[in-house]
């Protein structure tokens, strides 16, 4: 099963609140979510790399919200639907968002043209915000997903820590969301530690 099949799967399966086929058909069809990059240079930064970062988030999520203290002692469960919308649309504000350009890179002595990624932004919202904005226009999110989706940066962003924190500490999913992007972008996908 391909990557993209993957996620179809997981999305229609679990997926099933009104607007949800528009939502998969508006990113099927009007961005190029399937093969773009995650980033520029850091994780998942080739084609592909987003949607393969949103199935490994995916996957890091469900791990860590069946962790028995996180449901026993703590007493804090999700929908599936709610885990497959915060974690395979989290970073939907990344479609249309990345371009390809050449720039020279001198190899073995010889000047050679080389693709690299870019940042052209047409929709300047900020980074979950916009996702929460564009998930939005197609699906009612619920206040724990849309709070999931904005904070699962955590503190890596520009935003008041106090305000990240608030918001981590008041909805679990946020936190659960900002620990999986985390595993998934720096184990997962990142360089590999060395013992």
């Amino acid at each position: 099963m391909t990557n993209r099949e993957k996620f179809i799967d997981i999305y229609k399966s679990c997926v099933k609140r009104e607007g949800a086929d528009k939502l998969l058909e508006y990113i099927e069809c009007k961005t190029d979510f399937f093969t773009a990059p995650a980033s520029t240079r850091f994780h998942g930064a080739y084609e592909g790399g987003l949607l393969e970062h949103s199935l490994n988030v995916y996957e890091c999520l469900c791990d860590f919200v069946n962790r028995p203290r996180f449901k026993e002692k703590y007493g804090f469960t999700f929908s599936e639907e709610s885990l497959a919308i915060a974690a395979l649309l989290h970073d939907l504000c990344k479609t249309n968002f990345y371009k390809t350009e050449m720039r020279n890179v001198k190899k073995n002595g010889v000047w050679e043209s080389v693709p690299y990624y870019t940042i052209e932004d047409n929709l300047p919202y900020g980074h979950g915000e916009k996702s929460v904005y564009i998930i939005s226009g197609f699906i009612k999110l619920t206040r724990d997903e849309a709070f999931a989706i904005r904070y699962h940066m955590g503190f890596s962003g520009p935003e008041d820590a106090n305000q990240i924190g608030r918001a981590l500490e008041m909805f679990p999913l946020a936190f659960a969301l900002c620990v999986a992007d985390m595993e998934a972008s720096y184990y997962m996908e990142g360089t590999p530690l060395k013992n």
